[in-house]
């Protein structure tokens, strides 16, 4: 049996024909079999630039429906499909290439010069383009190449993806997710929110995470229903959209910037049955006015790169705002005690460590054995690194992170990453990195930095000298300077104590 995640889906195209799949605000469409026969040709392209199954295949371009078409036709042939933040710079691209040797690196066209660079230090043997319009060399490559219509076979544990995400020592990691978790996953999701073919998902969010990729293309994929393919966010573009739309995946961001318009009513949102919101906390607050202003109540939901979703608010049932819902049908949950290493379960209503298990949970940390041993154990639980309690009714409620993880506008930020470059200046004696409240992104990233005696250096020079190393969600958006940071009688940096320190910077913000 072929456990290849595109066998799935593709029975799934040819079901739905010329059923809508894809539709964008520019006007491009595409329906289930264009879409289908697409996959085909750029499958052909991808296999006569070499990628084998099992390669690696590194994409940072724009997001189009092309770049969609080409995540399927990476499955397809079999290859491991390496989204990259389309933020990433140089650098960190280098890092990524140079770790996961892909077979093959796709970049926006304007890109090609510095992907090639990069490209000859990695040893990447190819380079190809794709731009936004069904262009760039990769589709000038689809346009000569035959089509390869058969789906290369794959068992259930073979690599469908790899994710990078930040590590705390300052490198990324990349999560290694199989046929199997991308396939359970999609496939509960879908179930536990309803989705069906007759769904029109407003589809604003990026394609090169968890969130706007697996969890929402896959979910509509599985349900065979249709995407409206939005460039970015953009709220007249969403307002527009909910005449026809039925169903919006956002991070908390995009609720705040909705309620700030006057248009948001239950009239506008009567054709919807259902908004979600992921990848940052969603305040008790903007949950509130959400439903108060369209009588919708948002559907939160948690998850991680390694594990994809987790735990959900009902479908039916109260949606409790703070909290993020029970385990997914087949994932199991536990909080333990974070200062002992016996993983076993506290009592119900304490907070302790998050630990997840099921199938949706990845296979490792690529080429990283001790980490993978560290956070992924014997019994399959992953230590997820976030800080829970299990309430009375059972709702996961999320109360913090162990680690100084900063997670500003759906994006992680790790401050080690951004310390290691600021405390590098010639001026710089030491940085702390945090992550305070921020009323349009969650958090904001903020750095507090000591100089070295007689050094001088302005706010707007640090952020500068991180311009070209660090993606702009990774850059502080504010800097301030100290004597001294905070420290315990152990050395340590307190960054509990700073952080209610600069709590209110962003209040007016």
């Amino acid at each position: 049996m072929n456990h290849n995640l595109f066998e799935t889906f593709a029975a799934k195209m040819q079901d739905r024909g010329t059923a809508n799949f894809i539709t964008t605000p520019e006007g491009a469409e595409y329906s289930y079999a264009d879409a289908l026969a697409k996959t085909e040709r750029i499958a052909g392209a991808l296999k006569g630039l070499g990628v084998n199954p099992g390669d690696r295949v590194a994409v940072q371009v724009d997001k189009s429906p092309e770049a969609i078409l080409l995540y399927l036709a990476t499955l397809r042939v079999g290859g491991v499909y390496l989204p990259l933040n389309t933020g990433y710079t140089a650098d960190e691209i280098g890092y990524f290439l140079g770790d996961a040797e892909p077979a093959l690196f796709v970049c926006m066209p304007a890109s090609l010069e510095s992907a090639k660079a990069i490209a000859a230090k990695t040893q990447c043997p190819q380079v190809e383009t794709l731009g936004t319009k069904d262009d760039g060399s990769l589709m000038d490559a689809v346009a000569k190449a035959q089509a390869f219509t058969g789906i290369e076979p794959r068992d259930e544990d073979d690599l469908a993806a790899i994710l990078y995400t930040s590590g705390t020592t300052g490198r990324s990691k990349g999560a290694m997710l199989t046929h199997k978790n991308l396939r359970s996953n999609s496939k509960s999701l879908a179930e536990a929110w309803r989705f069906t073919e007759k769904d029109r998902l407003i589809h604003a969010l990026p394609i090169f995470h968890t969130h706007g990729l697996f969890v929402a293309c896959n979910v509509i994929l599985t349900a065979g229903a249709s995407l409206y393919f939005m460039s970015k966010f953009d709220v007249d573009t969403i307002i527009a959209a909910m005449a026809e739309g039925t169903s919006l995946m956002g991070v908390p961001t995009f609720y705040t910037r909705l309620l700030q318009d006057d248009r948001l009513t239950p009239e506008l949102t009567a054709n919807m049955r259902l908004f979600t919101s992921g990848s940052a906390p969603l305040t008790a607050e903007t949950h509130q006015q959400f439903e108060q202003r369209t009588g919708h109540a948002i559907l939160e939901r948690y998850g991680m790169t390694e594990t994809n979703m987790n735990t959900s608010n009902p479908y039916d049932g109260d949606r409790i705002a703070g909290t993020v819902g029970m385990p997914l049908p087949g994932v199991e949950i536990r909080i333990t005690d974070p200062e002992k290493d016996t993983h076993a379960p506290l009592p119900q209503g304490e907070i302790g460590m998050l630990e997840v298990r099921g199938p949706n949970v990845f296979k490792g940390y690529w080429r990283m054995p001790e980490k993978t041993k560290a956070e992924l154990l014997e019994d399959g639980f992953f230590v997820t690194g976030d800080l829970a309690l299990i309430d009375e009714r059972g709702y996961v409620q999320i109360v913090g992170r162990d680690k100084d993880l900063v997670i500003s506008g759906g994006f992680n930020v790790y401050p080690k990453e951004v310390e290691q470059i600021i405390d590098a200046l010639p001026e710089v004696s030491e940085s702390a990195v945090i992550g305070v409240p921020h009323p349009d992104f969650g958090e904001g990233v903020t750095a507090v930095v000591v100089l070295l005696p007689g050094q001088k250096l302005s706010e707007a020079d640090v952020i500068k000298s991180l311009s070209g190393h660090l993606a702009k969600y990774k850059q502080p958006k504010r800097v301030f300077f100290v004597d001294a940071l905070p420290r315990n009688t152990m050395g340590k940096v307190q960054k509990k104590q700073l952080r209610d320190e600069y709590k209110d910077i962003y209040s007016d913000a």
